[in-house]
């Protein structure tokens, strides 16, 4: 949207949703900095998920630009920004790929009901990278689940439930791993765990400690870690800093067999 202002000036005014890719400030595109180098307002949220290979200071020096972070409470609650984008030029950045997070489509959403004009510059998200770094095909995935840190009164089992309903039409599961803001981020052991103790609470034995289970960390990084083995495995074994997910194959292709012994010899985190 333009609108014209003193002395027949055009002013830009919108929200834009840029995804800044998986690890490092280097992912953004060039329609993204483009983006940011006009923008009034820079914001950035970071609990949905992180770029764990730099720092708001990095980003503000390679961007150009002084970016405000969001906590979880100003995303949801206040959400101050949609009222500066009624009539500023807002940028909002996010790891990955903006609207894979239903917190940003409810932001579009409510944005565009306020009138507001919305952009959204997109790049590249764990969903399509961690099949691609495994060898899975992804059109062979089924419904992406995410696992929580319990806590009191909260022990929920539906990531199990997805798990078994993926598994009984022989479909992959990916698994998004819990985030807090204290920087508390799950590992695969961790949500190996927590799969196995849900799965105890339903007496089903769809996952059990010799289920096979791959883990994907620190996607987009210049050395990734990839492995996969028994669960029961899995408990025991550090996978190193974050960001991490997990992956339970279905019915394995040939191809997909093949695809994960060699991907797995090629790297240094491997157990096939």
């Amino acid at each position: 949207m333009l609108r014209l202002i003193k002395h027949k000036t055009f002013v830009l005014i919108m929200l834009t949703f840029i995804g800044l890719g998986l690890y490092d400030p280097k992912e953004i595109s060039l329609k993204g900095l483009e983006a940011i180098e006009s923008a009034d307002s820079v914001y950035l949220e970071f609990y949905t998920s992180n770029l764990m290979g730099t720092t708001v200071e990095e980003m503000e020096r390679i961007y150009g630009k002084k970016i405000k972070p969001l906590s979880r409470h100003k995303v949801e609650v206040e959400r101050k920004f949609l009222e500066e984008a009624e009539d500023r030029n807002v940028v909002f950045l996010t790891a990955g790929d903006p609207m894979v997070a239903t917190t940003h489509v409810d932001l579009r959403i409510e944005a565009m009901k306020r009138g507001i004009e919305v952009r959204i510059i997109h790049n590249a998200s764990i969903l399509t990278a961690a099949p691609g770094l495994l060898g899975l095909q992804a059109y062979k995935f089924g419904k992406v689940g995410s696992i929580p840190y319990p806590g009191e009164n909260f022990r929920p089992t539906t990531p199990y439930e997805v798990l078994r309903d993926n598994q009984s039409m022989g479909l992959h599961t990916l698994f998004l791993l819990d985030i807090k803001e204290d920087e508390r981020y799950m590992n695969p052991s961790e949500a190996v765990a927590l799969l196995l103790e849900m799965g105890k609470r339903l007496e089903d034995d769809t996952f059990d400690e010799n289920s096979f289970v791959c883990a994907v960390s620190r996607a987009g990084s210049d050395n990734p870690g990839i492995w996969c083995g028994k669960a029961s495995e899995a408990l025991r074994r550090d996978f190193g800093p974050p960001l991490h997910c997990i992956v339970v194959p279905g019915k394995l292709h040939f191809m997909e067999e093949e695809a994960l012994q060699i991907f797995m010899n090629s790297t240094s985190d491997t157990e096939v």
